[in-house]
């Protein structure tokens, strides 16, 4: 039977009048209007952009890999030097990073003090901290690494810690009962069921950092993102398109090695 608490029980009023959902409606309405017409629109503007995105178009359809060829290709090997450097770098450093921000492993202050440099690691994009290490730094490809082993490190720090949450407790148990120093219960007891994933998400990682290599050029960090900025700047849209080509196709093959060599390690 129900109790009088349950008797009495109304469910919540709803929004079911007619005239109030159409008050709605003509508020969102006119609010829409009124942010439209704050937008700044520039008829002439328009029409330039549209000549502007004909030609982009038509170089799209017409790709250079000739003329500005030793710019592109010295692009290309600085961001896939710059690709690699950085992820071996960032995954030697999350490494420390990870074992202390995990709650199983880590003392307290040491849990807080690892997390929270993991969160400031992932709280700005890449071009925030590119724009940063380039103000320190200087143009070039040592400030696109910089920026690529941060952003790294956050990545797969946090992701290690995760996993290192995650372990059967059972093998650092019996290493720590039959009295194994810390470094050799991480060693053996940890680090093997964790490296699988963790190497899996190291290449994962790699894809990014070519693609991100690529942004971050545009800031003055080195990388194809230089030479594709410059020929946007020279409105050279053949050779645009034969960088953004190129760029893609090289994502796809990594895509294709990474996910090969991820299902070997998995």
């Amino acid at each position: 039977m129900p109790t009088e608490a349950a008797r009495a029980w109304r469910p919540p009023p709803r929004i079911a009048n007619a005239s109030a959902r159409r008050g709605l409606w003509i508020v969102a309405t006119a609010y829409a209007v009124f942010a439209l017409f704050t937008v700044d629109v520039d008829a002439a503007r328009i029409a330039e952009g549209a000549a502007r995105a004909a030609d982009f178009f038509g170089g799209w359809l017409r790709p250079d890999f000739f003329t500005r060829w030793s710019d592109i290709r010295m692009g290309l090997v600085e961001s896939l030097a710059m690709t690699v450097v950085a992820t071996a770098a960032g995954f030697v450093l999350a490494i420390p990073f990870g074992l202390g921000a995990s709650r199983n492993l880590a003392p307290a202050p040491v849990y807080a003090g690892c997390r929270g440099a993991l969160a400031v690691f992932r709280a700005f994009h890449e071009v925030l901290v590119a724009i940063l290490f380039v103000a320190m730094f200087g143009f070039g490809a040592f400030a696109g690494v910089m920026t690529l082993v941060v952003a790294t490190i956050g990545f797969l720090g946090k992701l290690l810690a995760e996993a290192v949450e995650e372990i059967d407790p059972a093998p650092l148990e019996a290493l720590t009962a039959a009295g194994a120093p810390w470094a050799s219960r991480i060693a053996f007891g940890v680090l093997p069921q964790v490296m699988p994933r963790i190497l899996g998400l190291t290449l994962y990682r790699l894809d990014i950092n070519f693609r991100e290599s690529a942004i971050i050029g545009l800031v003055g960090a080195g990388g194809i993102g230089a030479t594709l900025i410059t020929a946007f700047a020279r409105y050279e849209f053949e050779s645009v398109s034969a960088i953004l080509m190129l760029i893609i196709s090289m994502l796809f093959v990594a895509e294709l090695l990474s996910g090969r060599l991820r299902r070997r390690l998995l």
